[in-house]
């Protein structure tokens, strides 16, 4: 009768036990914080010596290590995309076949489409409460300047505060522009045509060649007159029209002041966990650090070995701990999940007009933002679950930020979307150990809308074959990126492309250095074959969908314009400093 007594018991105890268990995996808190541009390289936990990253080291310390943790894209928008969607950004329609691969304005009309569904969208179904504070980049609204098609609130997310495009250079006095050198380069040559046609008009009509109504040439001199004038109202106010701060649907700076921006969105996402202490929370803190314009507060400007880049790095390090700290204040560390990445690798050609480097750095791969070159696409992954996930542990499968969505998805209790393809898979098994492979046998990097290289980890090696179609011209041709034009694009004389494609095993050349041939890869053509195929059954899967980053969907449209003030009082109003009510500036 002891015997069954203690049977019992034991019985007893291993069922509360497994349900302890399987409550810690079920419905967690779950932060995921992204940095802008983040070099791999940059990060302590990631080799770096001189920049000091003590509390992202935490995290890996504390949970697990990615070291060959892909973006699904080179660059901000599309690479944002899959992130939420757990999709190739191709499906939704968010790479562009234009030059152009990220949205550039507020008042365009682009965005990501309301049929996606997010993670934010499932888990706000599941109860959870929602916020992204930061950067947006996905859109903003359609047709009207307030139908907020696009807008964070309309993709799963109870609480928006941050900026709705992105930081440029444009948007910090003193900084420069991204835009000045492209524009310039685009109007030299319909200027040049525009003022020949004039010229050549005048002769005809002075020798009596040709009859010209003079009506028609005013007509053509006033719509180029209009135009410039647009062109140059545009640009001159670019800080004020794409450079603000929203609060949900209300813009509450405007133009962004850069004083204490880190320390205002921390003190958002701080406050954002301690209302909700008592139900479940998804918390995306999406860093405008390390993309330029840099800025740093007070307390570490001047402070880290690298300049302004190191500066803003570490500032970012200071608030990742803070998030930790506030965690840990309301004990809730063993119960939230907390992911750290970048949106892709750190923008190399970045330097600023007195020449201090503005970009960051890489580690040992070739290339960075905007490329497929592994610079460009292996980016800092860490996750953090204490209890759940293996602490100080390190996994060099292939895995992708598109994977975060089915992760999150099921830790939610939510069910995947059936009506698509969902393109990351399940982390968890590999982040407790209870597999060794990734599921992802292939994974294809895209530049733009066109697929530039394919991953082939087969499940019978330890190799990773990594196959490119094209690669970017570098300019200066023995430099490490596109300084010529700020950044590498995807197509005409702006690549070279390869046939056969080039061929490169990262298990033994992660620097992509040397490219196997015949003669040193005896499996180079059947290597080929698999990937063709692979790519074959990739492109099948695919489906027309509306291109979200066509030349219409980017180019600004005034009727879409958000403005706190009017266009006319040059859209200023300031309900941040201090609390002070809404100002209207009429210079």
């Amino acid at each position: 009768r002891k015997k069954m007594g203690l049977l019992l018991l034991l019985i007893i105890y291993q069922c509360a036990i497994n349900s302890i268990k399987t409550h810690s995996v079920s419905k967690p808190n779950i932060i995921l914080l992204m940095a802008d541009d983040l070099g791999i390289g940059d990060l302590g936990c990631y080799g770096n010596r001189t920049l000091r990253t003590p509390n992202i080291d935490r995290l890996a310390e504390e949970g697990v290590t990615l070291t060959q943790h892909i973006a699904a894209s080179p660059l901000c928008t599309p690479s944002r995309a899959a992130f939420l969607t757990g999709r190739y950004p191709i499906r939704s329609g968010m790479a562009a076949f234009s030059r152009v691969g990220v949205f550039l304005f507020s008042a365009s009309s682009g965005g990501l489409p309301s049929e996606e569904i997010t993670f934010s969208k499932l888990l706000k179904q599941k109860g959870y409460a929602t916020a992204l504070i930061g950067k947006w980049h996905l859109g903003m609204n359609c047709e009207s300047s307030n139908d907020f098609c696009h807008h964070p609130l309309s993709h799963g997310f109870d609480y928006f505060y941050g900026l709705p495009v992105t930081n440029f250079r444009d948007c910090k006095p003193g900084h420069g522009s991204v835009f000045l050198k492209g524009v310039q380069k685009s109007l030299v040559i319909p200027i040049q045509i525009t003022g020949i046609a004039l010229v050549s008009l005048a002769i005809v009509q002075y020798i009596g060649l040709l009859k010209v109504p003079f009506q028609t040439l005013g007509y053509f001199l006033l719509i180029i007159t209009i135009s410039l004038v647009g062109l140059i109202f545009f640009f001159h106010h670019f800080r004020h029209l794409n450079c603000f701060l929203m609060r949900d649907h209300q813009i509450i700076q405007q133009p962004l002041s850069y004083e204490n921006l880190t320390q205002r969105l921390t003190k958002e996402a701080m406050q954002f966990i301690g209302r909700n202490t008592g139900k479940p929370f998804l918390l995306v803190l999406s860093y405008l650090h390390v993309h330029t314009a840099l800025y740093a507060s007070e307390n570490f400007k001047g402070k880290s070995k690298h300049g302004l880049y190191g500066d803003a790095v570490e500032e970012m390090d200071w608030s990742v701990g803070q998030i930790l700290d506030v965690l840990e204040k309301h004990n809730l560390s063993d119960k939230t999940l907390v992911y750290f990445t970048s949106d892709q690798g750190a923008h190399v050609e970045e330097i600023s007009s007195s020449g201090e480097v503005h970009g960051g750095y890489n580690g040992i791969y070739k290339g960075g933002k905007s490329t497929n070159w592994e610079g460009g696409i292996r980016v800092p992954g860490l996750i953090r679950w204490p209890g759940v996930v293996q602490a100080g542990a390190y996994i060099d499968e292939p895995t992708s930020n598109m994977d975060i969505f089915p992760t999150v998805v099921k830790l939610a209790d939510a069910q995947l979307p059936s009506d698509r393809i969902i393109d990351g898979h399940d982390l968890l098994p590999l982040l407790q150990g209870k597999v060794t492979r990734s599921k992802h046998e292939f994974l294809f990097h895209y530049c733009n809308a066109y697929l530039n290289a394919v991953r082939w980890h087969p499940g019978n090696s330890e190799s990773v074959w990594k196959v490119f179609f094209f690669t970017p011209n570098f300019s200066p041709e023995d430099s490490n990126g596109c300084h010529d034009s700020h950044v590498c694009f995807c197509h005409g004389g702006f690549v070279t492309r390869h046939d056969p494609p080039l061929l490169f095993d990262l298990s033994r050349d992660p620097e992509e250095k040397v490219p196997l041939t015949p003669e040193t890869e005896s499996r180079f053509y059947k290597i080929l074959r698999v990937v063709h195929e692979a790519v074959d059954n990739h492109t099948r899967s695919l489906h027309a969908v509306p291109n979200q980053l066509s030349w219409d969907n980017l180019l600004w449209k005034p009727w879409l314009q958000l403005c706190c003030s009017s266009l006319f009082q040059s859209c200023y109003c300031d309900y941040e400093s201090g609390g002070r009510p809404l100002q209207v500036h009429l210079g």
